[in-house]
């Protein structure tokens, strides 16, 4: 088994559309691509699920950045009212800023990009995917909800991956209606038995191989 590439991590600040925000730039030594995380409703870069996934990412060869959507400020906010964490436009300028941040930077720039969503998260990625296609390569959804981003859908250029618990009903038809709006290379995993979050054994590492397999085959 080849060992795991060296990774080196660091805080950073990013520069994205209206605002500075918090995250964390993981780099492995020789990077084949790197995907940026938009964590889902009242979340942060501190999501336990999209730190595992972002480290099974790394040893795979992949850089990742976690961030904060949202200003301490507005989160704050956000936890009071819960309703900025629907604003699908302004997370999807935080994250379209994000990648303009990324194709600036020099370690960065040469990279492919790929974007894993969750939940809310997800309509952002292909929000941006349609802002950047010439920089966004591949999407991949877990538990997501592209269906808040379904006017945008027919215009994705990106590879989309869109994942699934079986347990997760509404969640599946809702990814169901929005892959038959898509018009790029796309699929839909199903992982039997996980609900929303994925928190039975074995289900998150499932979206983790299952994500790196599809970033590495769009990014590599």
């Amino acid at each position: 088994m080849a060992k795991p590439p060296a990774v080196s991590v660091h805080e950073v600040r990013v520069e994205a559309a209206d605002a500075t925000l918090e995250g964390s730039l993981a780099l492995p030594s020789a990077a084949r691509g790197i995907v940026v995380f938009a964590h889902g409703s009242g979340s942060s870069r501190f999501s336990p699920r999209n730190r595992s996934v972002a480290g099974f990412l790394n040893e795979g060869g992949l850089a990742t950045l976690l961030f904060d959507l949202l200003t301490a400020e507005e989160h704050a906010i956000d936890e009071r009212t819960r309703e900025l964490r629907f604003d699908i436009a302004l997370l999807g300028r935080r994250l379209t800023g994000a990648v303009d941040w990324l194709a600036n930077r020099p370690e960065t720039k040469a990279l492919r990009i790929g974007l894993f969503g969750a939940s809310t998260g997800a309509a952002a990625a292909l929000m941006t995917a349609v802002e950047r296609p010439a920089r966004v390569a591949a999407v991949v959804s877990r538990g997501g909800r592209p269906d808040l981003a379904m006017a945008d859908l027919p215009r994705v250029k990106a590879a989309t991956l869109l994942i699934v618990g079986g347990l997760d009903a509404p969640v599946i038809e809702m990814n169901r209606a929005a892959a038959a709006q898509l018009e790029v290379e796309h699929r839909i995993e199903i992982v039997a038995g996980a609900t929303h979050l994925f928190e039975e054994p074995g289900k998150l590492e499932a979206v983790a191989k299952l994500a790196r397999e599809w970033f590495t085959r769009h990014l590599g």
